[in-house]
Formats: structure tokens, sequence, C-alpha cells
């Protein structure tokens, strides 16, 4: 009876090598939902080790995704491709996983990477309409225009109501100063989303181009509308009315943008210029030196930022 007991029940070698199969995996979910909690309580860098302790133990698609997104909010965004690199191998969620992995090299300035990961995602998913979009980006920023023109046509020809490719198929037309091309885009964006100020901005700025000042004004007045805080609204619109000699009008556009912020210095610097136009010297030479100011007191904090990042990196605390 003892004979056959041995030759049926689990030797003592495998009952101990299922007990520490079990541990890994109660140490590996403690570790995994740690870092979930973590995480979404802010504690980043502490859901991060949790993350890699977690996968050291076992490889887990799910727990590199954590990983990456924490990666990601703390702006290591090297380490987050890295992760993203071991995702891409598992297979899983391939396309997502390429896309975001294109996003990141988009961030980080590899554009060539960035569009080869596009056109592999094309290559199995030719519907995908932001591997055409995420592959225009970098086009763009490679200044291949009109690479980046076919490829968002490609994707509102999959998905005519993607406002961002309107978007940034009408930015491109105005940088090559097509602004008969660009105008049905930024009006296709504006139906699309009409709370968008940014839509009004560029809008605008594609009405300067084709010389309709009012029409131009108009769009810069219905940004700061919707955003009274929206600084770029009060620059093209101040910028607009001294080209017209307007200075007074200009002047209030800067009155008023400072008035919502006290440390605009481009502000302070555009109203020291229309003041000097319309023959203020002294007023434009008081918001002459604010601006100067205002611009060296803003480079001094960066270069103490620095200095104090540096020194954090230099002691081994960061």
């Amino acid at each position: 009876m003892g004979f056959l007991s041995s030759l049926f029940s689990p030797s003592k070698k495998e009952n101990a090598l299922d007990d520490q199969q079990k541990s890994d995996l109660k140490k590996f979910d403690i570790l995994k939902y740690d870092g979930i909690r973590a995480q979404r309580v802010g504690k980043t860098d502490y859901a991060v080790k949790c993350f890699i302790e977690a996968l050291k133990i076992q490889p887990d698609f799910e727990t590199m995704k954590y990983l990456m997104s924490s990666y990601f909010m703390l702006n290591r965004l090297d380490d987050a491709i890295e992760v993203l690199n071991e995702m891409v191998e598992t297979g899983e969620e391939s396309a997502n996983t390429l896309l975001t992995r294109a996003n990141l090299l988009y961030s980080t300035g590899k554009h060539s990477e960035a569009i080869a990961d596009c056109m592999q995602i094309i290559e199995t998913e030719p519907n995908n309409h932001l591997a055409y979009f995420q592959s225009a980006k970098s086009e763009r920023v490679l200044d291949h225009l009109e690479t980046g023109i076919d490829q968002l046509s490609k994707a509102i020809d999959i998905k005519d109501d993607f406002a961002e490719s309107y978007m940034l198929r009408a930015e491109i037309y105005l940088s090559l100063k097509k602004g008969t091309d660009a105008l049905p885009d930024i009006e296709k964006v504006i139906g699309l989303t009409p709370e968008d100020e940014t839509a009004y901005l560029l809008r605008g700025r594609i009405h300067e181009l084709l010389g309709d000042s009012e029409a131009a004004f108009d769009d810069y007045k219905e940004a700061s509308a919707l955003n009274p805080f929206n600084e770029d609204a009060y620059l093209l619109a101040g910028r607009l009315m001294m080209t017209q000699e307007k200075y007074d009008e200009a002047i209030e556009l800067f009155d008023e943008a400072i008035e919502h912020n006290e440390q605009f210095t481009e502000a302070y610097a555009e109203r020291g210029r229309a003041k000097d136009k319309k023959g203020d010297k002294e007023g434009a030479a008081e918001d002459t030196t604010k601006a100067e100011e205002l611009a060296a007191a803003g480079k001094e904090k960066q270069n103490t930022e620095n200095r104090g990042v540096g020194d954090l990196i230099q002691k081994n605390i960061i």
C-alpha cells in the first residue's frame, strides 16, 4: 500500500515546488496591486518599484502597461519606450502598443522610428486612421509636408469626422501659404468642435494670409471670448491692429492681456512697440524695460531649477 501510494502521490519536491509557485504568485499579486494603488494616489515612484519587482517574478503584459504609464507620468519617456519594446515583442495588442510607442518616439524626436511603427500598423490594419495621423505628425516635423498631407488625406478618407486630421492638414497648408486649401479644413474643424478656441486662432491666421483682416480679427476675438486667458488670441489680435496702424486698439488689447496675467512678457513687449509707434516714447520705454525684466527673471528661474536638478543628480537623490 505504501509503495502504491508513493507512485500516485506527489513527491515532497513537487509539493515544495507548488508551494514556491504559490508564494511567488502571491508576491506578484501583492506587488502588482500595491503598484496600482500607489499609482492611483500619485505615489508614482513607488509604483514603478512595485511593478519592476513584480515583473522580476513573472512577465505580465498588463503589469508592463502599468509600468510604462508610470514612467510616462514621471516624464521618463526613454524608460517608457524600453518597456514598450518588451511589450511589442510579446505580440499582444500589437496595433495599440505600436501606436503608443510611435507617439512616444515622436515626443522624443525619433521621427523616422515613429513612422516605421505607423507603417507596420498600416500593413496589418490599413484602415487605422490614427496610424496615418501619427505618421503625418512626424512627416511634418521632418519637413516632408506633401507626404504629411497625403497621409492625412488617407486618414480623413477613413474617418471623416476626426477633427485632428483636418486641423493638422490646415496647419501644413498654412505653412505652405496655401490659404484656399487650408480654409475648408479649418471650417470643418470648427463645425466638428465649435468650442475649440485654437481652431478660431488658426482660421484667423488663414484669413490674414488671404487678406481678410476683418474676418481674422473676429476669429481672434471669438477665441478670447471662449477663453479669456488665451494669450495667443490677444497677441494675434493686437499685432493685426498694429499692421493696420490702429495703435490705440492694439494697446487696449495688450492692456486686457496684462490684466489677466501681469507676468505676460510678450504683451508688455508688444504694448511697448505700439506705444512707440504712437509716439509715447516714455510709455514704450517702461513697457520694454518691464518685458526685459520679466524675460531675465524667467531665464534665471529656469537656470535655478536646472541647477537644483543637477545638484540632486550629483548627490544621487534622483
